[in-house]
């Protein structure tokens, strides 16, 4: 790509974990219906972004199939989806690009809408940090941390924040006054990921 600015974010699919209620693997590359998940996930967030990478580790080549950048972490130890946050934010600064939206690779079902919520909520923020969240009927929220809007210009703050021990994305985003796009509870299907071979089956049903 180009290094050029551009009013959307690129998009990136949070693939780098180890998958272990799975029995290890990569979640994404399961079938659901007659394609596979990521099939799935790339297709629904590449019509809302400028264009779409894949945040995995260990052996690329098992996406060779798939017309998608691959960016691992760039610190070592399986930190967690921060160190993919900040792999895709690195990635967009080398595109020229000042924002990117994360959203996880075991979760087909996001609103087509995300995108642009993200974005009406993070307006007029000088370093936008946007969660989705859903709303509970007791009018609680719920954050799908997995699911934002990240400021490229924000990423040797989060890389200090992984060098001392941060790991849980709510720390890191309540820091810098992150807010949250809040989905409605009809929408709490949407976010359903796909953790376990029963979530599979429920996946199956949900097509």
């Amino acid at each position: 790509m180009n290094a050029t600015k551009t009013a959307k974010p690129l998009g990136i699919i949070l693939a780098g974990g180890l998958a272990r209620r799975m029995g290890g693997g990569d979640k994404c590359l399961l079938q659901l219906g007659n394609e596979t998940i990521l099939e799935r996930v790339v297709v629904r967030l590449n019509s809302q972004v400028e264009a779409v990478a894949l945040n995995a580790n260990n052996d690329v080549s098992r996406f060779s199939d798939f017309d998608l950048k691959v960016l691992p972490d760039s610190i070592g130890g399986f930190l967690g989806p921060l160190a993919g946050v900040l792999a895709g934010m690195e990635w967009a600064a080398l595109c020229g690009v000042t924002t990117i939206v994360t959203v996880a690779g075991d979760t087909p079902f996001f609103p087509n809408d995300l995108v642009s919520k993200l974005q009406c909520v993070g307006s007029g923020m000088k370093y936008p940090v946007v969660l989705a969240a859903t709303q509970k009927s007791n009018c609680s929220l719920k954050r799908h941390p997995t699911f934002g809007l990240w400021a490229v210009g924000l990423r040797d703050d989060l890389r200090k924040s992984l060098e001392n021990g941060i790991r849980k994305i709510t720390l890191w985003t309540d820091k810098h006054n992150g807010r949250e796009a809040i989905f409605s509870e009809s929408d709490t299907e949407n976010f359903f990921n796909i953790n376990s071979p029963q979530d599979l089956m429920i996946a199956e049903r949900m097509l």
